[in-house]
């Protein structure tokens, strides 16, 4: 195995900052949107992704990849919002195997209604804190970084 180069200062802070925003802000994000609105962040993702797709419906296997979430978990998460009336669930037409999870108009108020407390729970702990110059070149490095994560997922052990 190749030697690896240690991370330079500047690369250390870096990605300890990021591993530190990747555990935290997600718990803080949450924890805001329960006492809003009584859903999770993953909830409100979960809807506004059903929100912007064809029809406000999507395969439960695309959801899970849209939210970041294991099949299982959307599955266990989207299985409550159909309890809670946001969600219908039902088997897909085209194939008969995988299902499809659609928006009912309960759930697009739920959206609604939650949708400035979120923005209000984004800005709180984001953009209040990062100078209004520097949110464009932070965008640009940190899609490239996504993007280059996500290319290496869809190639395992290759490069993209």
């Amino acid at each position: 195995m190749a030697t690896v180069e240690p991370l330079n200062d500047r690369e250390e802070l870096f990605w300890r900052a990021l591993m530190r925003i990747v555990v935290t802000l997600p718990r803080h994000l949450d924890r805001d949107m329960v006492q809003a609105v009584g859903m999770t962040a993953n909830d409100y993702t979960t809807i506004m992704n059903l929100s912007e797709a064809p029809n406000r419906e999507m395969r439960m296997a695309d959801l899970a990849n849209a939210t970041g979430l294991s099949a299982s978990r959307t599955t266990r998460l989207v299985d409550d919002l159909v309890t809670r009336g946001f969600v219908i669930k039902r088997a897909s037409s085209v194939d008969g195997r995988g299902n499809i999870a659609k928006l009912t108009p309960k759930g697009m108020a739920k959206l609604k209604a939650a949708w400035s407390a979120h923005l209000a729970s984004v800005r709180d702990r984001v953009f209040d804190h990062i100078d209004p110059s520097a949110v464009a070149d932070a965008a640009k490095v940190l899609n490239e970084l996504a993007t280059n994560v996500e290319a290496r997922n869809a190639n395992p052990g290759g490069r993209p």
